[in-house]
């Protein structure tokens, strides 16, 4: 795929960024897929949709989308949205929603306090137990369903006071028939939500870069910014290809995310115009969402790799 991260450095240096605002969420929805479409690599279309964006937000969601694509294939171009968060949190034992044998299929109810895109998405990738097993930990599958599903039904949250045009959602689940056809092969919390955080982290990030690209070609900053720009961008692009629960991914993800910070408070906002420079001011806290995990996953990372500092 090294053809494809040139195509994506000459993409974010040397082509021209979309003109225009973005209206909502389906506008973005209808840009993203259309400069997404030359890229092949989930990760290489995270880049285009940041680049593409008009604001943080949007980027943020074309990284969201495609780390979704990453996670499950079949998902490339469809609006999906993972439902994971219940009352009690997100970790594999707080998990409630239930799913139980019917006939020659399933059904599943339970309640998700906090789904992402939820409210937009054609497809809800939602977690659910089977039961306990032996050693009393909790079963999950992960189950694909349609948003018009009978029974299923999605109630939008208050907008927050950052990314405030990305929707969120509640989901309830009223005995929503479940196919075998719908539920996904492996463990849901090993082979989907654990490296999610991973796969998320990465592509959100290659659309965060993206954006900025976008931002220094609108305002001609320096090239030694944009030299830096590329530079992350080369970085990012095969951690999206790598194995995400390796724990050398990991260490060199916080790398990242520690230089990421440096460069945002030497990249020259003042050259931009103040619309954006507000905009990002705000949304930017949607970098540090979760970062006590970030935090955490590092730390059992080095230790993986023999390092006890």
């Amino acid at each position: 795929m090294a053809s494809e991260l040139i195509e994506v450095l000459r993409h974010l240096l040397g082509d021209e960024p979309d003109a225009g605002t973005i209206d909502d969420v389906d506008a973005w929805w209808e840009r993203h897929l259309r400069v997404a479409a030359p890229f092949v690599t989930p990760i290489g279309r995270a880049f285009a949709g940041g680049f593409a964006a008009d604001r943080l937000g949007y980027a943020f969601a074309s990284g969201y989308e495609e780390a979704l694509a990453a996670l499950v294939p079949p998902l490339a171009g469809i609006r999906a949205a993972l439902c994971v968060t219940e009352e009690g949190g997100n970790r594999p034992r707080e998990v409630t929603t239930e799913l139980t044998p019917k006939g020659e299929g399933f059904v599943v109810s339970g309640t998700k306090t906090f789904v992402t895109l939820g409210g937009f998405a054609d497809e809800l990738l939602v977690v659910a137990t089977e039961g306990r097993d032996d050693h009393d930990r909790n079963r999950l599958r992960l189950l694909r369903l349609p948003k018009g599903r009978a029974g299923l039904r999605l109630e939008t949250l208050p907008r927050l006071p950052f990314v405030p045009e990305i929707p969120h959602a509640t989901l309830t689940l009223e005995s929503v028939e479940v196919s075998p056809a719908e539920l996904l092969p492996g463990d849901a919390y090993d082979e989907y939500v654990k490296p999610f955080r991973t796969v998320e982290d990465l592509h959100v990030l290659a659309a965060v870069i993206g954006y900025l690209a976008r931002v220094g070609r609108q305002s001609d900053w320096p090239s030694g910014d944009m030299e830096a720009l590329g530079a992350f961008a080369s970085a990012i692009f095969p951690l999206g290809l790598a194995d995400p629960l390796d724990a050398s991914v990991h260490v060199a993800l916080g790398g990242i995310f520690r230089r990421l910070r440096v460069l945002l408070e030497h990249l020259d906002w003042q050259s931009t115009s103040e619309p954006t420079r507000v905009a990002f001011e705000r949304d930017r806290k949607i970098l540090d969402v979760a970062n006590d995990a970030r935090v955490r996953r590092l730390s059992i990372a080095w230790r993986r790799l023999g390092h006890q500092g």
